[in-house]
């Protein structure tokens, strides 16, 4: 059996166990290409036009800018625990909340990453439908799921040192980067960017409501960084690689979904965007390595399963997962579920400050095996959950998740203490990400003792 063949295997069969430093193959180029191309999205591109015309287009790459900074900082980190201890993401989660405390995070990732898994499948899908309706006049959604999830099923049972070594560094890193060139050429010499840039935003969206979307894509990777950078030859390059790499993306695409949604003024960005000359080619390779974040989702969600039954095997919890995504995709209306998936996600930006204080703070970067899989973490830690809920609590207070019913509850038990709710509608410049964070770091450092 050839080194990369046996180190391709380790990948695709490794446990909740910490990976040895020697079964680590992935040098920082290689964990930039897979952060790169886990940031190259259709979603993100949807999430720039977001910005406008609320922001104007300079306030709009400001605001990407600085919040690709701050979001990417914190992705960074996540990256460096994973790299460093070798655990995957929810394994690390046992050291702040014991291990029967990690099933709770364990739980809710599942179901984000199952409901995120099936969305990008959705996503893929619909927009692979909609080239072939334009160009061959033929409709085959349900068709293209099962392709779409196959395929995205397959990588999740590879692993991803599969992934990035035989799909995205060979190919789709190049495939995705003459698309993207392509998009921009196109803005820059098709677009008047001199008028759109002194083009005042309708104030419909204050600027650091824009710098907290922008923190928030990043961030909603945290859940899921550990479980890549495990198999990085070091945590200083895990880190590296994993911030500039998403980060790149993700000023470039915010900047092209707000640049395109300006210009063309369009209710659809994708349908714009198969309208321009060559846009249904750009499009559809962005649609083959849209896979790469489907892959992700599955592959985490069944790495997370391991967290709750270790003997599980792992390439038969992402068949599992991927069939469970797919069918989810072909019959269920996702869309109506995406602020839930949101919710979901919100609980998880102060609960990386809990794990970042406990790491980073009160065990000083001295994280032991003991301290993952000995009997002395298995009870719950309850300053750990302490510390989550007041972040989540104070997360909600100032950005509540839009859902029926949801924000009526919050406004009432918010009214009842007398607080103003939600307070950014009366500090308008304030976004939930980084406060809910940083509270629950604060007050985790606070509360906690080293076991």
């Amino acid at each position: 059996m050839s080194a990369q063949v046996r180190e391709a295997t380790l990948a695709a069969e490794w446990g909740v166990e910490p990976v040895p430093t020697e079964s680590r193959p992935l040098a920082a180029v290689e964990v930039f290409v897979l952060w790169f191309n886990l940031g190259v999205s259709l979603l993100l591109l949807v999430a720039g036009a977001l910005l406008t015309p609320g922001l104007g287009l300079r306030d709009a790459l400001l605001a990407t800018l600085l919040g690709a900074v701050v979001g990417n900082l914190l992705l960074g980190l996540a990256a460096w625990i994973g790299a460093e201890v070798g655990a995957p993401s929810m394994v690390l989660l046992r050291a702040p909340l014991g291990i029967s405390g990690s099933a709770v995070p364990t739980a809710l990732n599942v179901l984000q990453n199952v409901g995120w898994g099936a969305f990008e499948i959705l996503i893929i899908a619909t927009s692979a439908d909609a080239i072939t309706r334009r160009l061959l006049g033929t409709s085959s959604y349900v068709a293209w799921v099962a392709v779409f999830g196959f395929l995205t099923t397959l990588m999740a049972v590879g692993g991803p040192i599969v992934v990035v070594r035989r799909w995205l560094r060979r190919y789709a890193v190049w495939f995705v980067l003459a698309s993207t060139v392509y998009l921009t050429w196109y803005a820059l010499t098709h677009f008047d960017v001199g008028s759109l840039w002194r083009r005042p935003g309708t104030g419909e969206l204050s600027f650091w409501l824009g710098v907290d979307l922008v923190v928030a894509m990043p961030v909603s990777w945290i859940p899921l960084a550990a479980d890549y950078t495990r198999f990085a030859r070091s945590p200083r390059g895990a880190f590296w690689g994993t911030a500039v790499g998403y980060a790149l993306a993700n000023v470039w695409f915010y900047a092209l979904g707000a640049l395109f949604m300006l210009a063309l003024r369009a209710e659809d960005l994708v349908a714009a965007v198969l309208a321009i000359p060559a846009g249904a080619v750009a499009l559809a390779i962005l649609l083959v390595d849209e896979t790469d974040e489907a892959f992700a989702n599955i592959y985490s969600t069944s790495v997370s399963l391991q967290n709750l039954w270790p003997q599980a095997n792992r390439r038969q919890l992402a068949v599992g997962t991927g069939a469970v995504c797919s069918l989810l995709a072909a019959t269920v209306p996702l869309v109506q579920y995406e602020s839930f998936l949101f919710l979901i996600g919100a609980f998880f930006v102060p609960l990386f400050g809990v794990l970042a204080a406990d790491y980073f703070v009160v065990r000083r970067r001295r994280l032991t095996p003991d301290d993952l899989y000995g009997p002395q973490a298995r009870a719950p830690r309850w300053s750990g959950f302490a510390s989550w809920l007041a972040g989540f609590v104070v997360y909600q207070w100032i950005v509540p998740t839009e859902i029926p019913g949801w924000k009526t509850l919050l406004s009432t038990l918010f009214g009842a203490v007398g607080l103003p709710f939600p307070l950014s509608s009366h500090l308008p410049w304030l976004g939930g990400s980084l406060p809910s964070l940083g509270l629950s770091f604060l007050l985790y450092v606070l509360l906690a003792r080293r076991p």
